[in-house]
């Protein structure tokens, strides 16, 4: 057991660091964290990646004439409720977006998070994160796609503050993204995957 005491590290700190750095941390109670998978050394699994590329490649192709903005995974995100930076698969913000500073890659404000489940980040992504996530004012949708299978899950912001669970299953399902005006196709969205033998 290490007896050497932790280093805490200031946001200010950790976003020096992580504008210099070659791979993504998250940052939270004045830790930083390596991420696995999509942001780390190792690298992501072709499902992940291509599921990743074709959320951004719909969502940007029916956003391109409207005031809003989509993001893949290098824009990062502050949840300024909790603390916690982080970089999410895909993110997408309609009307005036709101940055921590002039530099730009850190996001205040969006109104749907995309996260794309893998069997090191599922339970992460579906408990602790959504937490983080949901104290977002903000943010009206939050999408978890599974890369292992045809699903996703929809949580959408109700007027009471309650969220509401959509899922989807089956290539020929619509899901509408009501707080980007979006409608996403799992036809379009597996396009391409392939999932590894159970």
């Amino acid at each position: 057991m290490s007896t050497q005491p932790k280093t805490f590290l200031t946001e200010e700190e950790y976003l020096e660091i992580e504008r210099k750095a070659e791979f993504k941390s998250e940052y939270f109670g004045g830790e930083m964290f390596a991420m696995a998978g999509a942001f780390g050394m190792a690298g992501a699994k072709e499902p992940h990646n291509l599921l990743v590329g074709n959320l951004f490649a719909t969502l940007h192709q029916q956003l391109r004439s409207r005031h809003c903005r989509v993001y893949p995974s290098d824009m990062r995100v502050q949840i300024a409720a909790s603390g916690l930076y982080t970089y999410p698969d895909v993110v997408s913000v309609c009307g005036d977006r709101r940055f921590l500073d002039e530099q730009r890659d850190t996001l205040l404000n969006p109104n749907l998070v995309a996260e794309v489940l893998s069997p090191s980040t599922e339970a992460y992504d579906r408990g602790r994160k959504s937490e983080h996530y949901r104290t977002i004012e903000s943010l009206s949708e939050y999408l978890l796609i599974s890369s292992d299978r045809v699903h996703l899950d929809l949580f959408t912001r109700q007027s009471d503050g309650r969220w509401l669970l959509t899922s989807a299953g089956d290539l020929h399902d619509t899901v509408e993204l009501q707080s980007i005006g979006c409608r996403v196709l799992l036809s379009d969205l597996y396009e391409k995957v392939e999932f590894s033998p159970a």
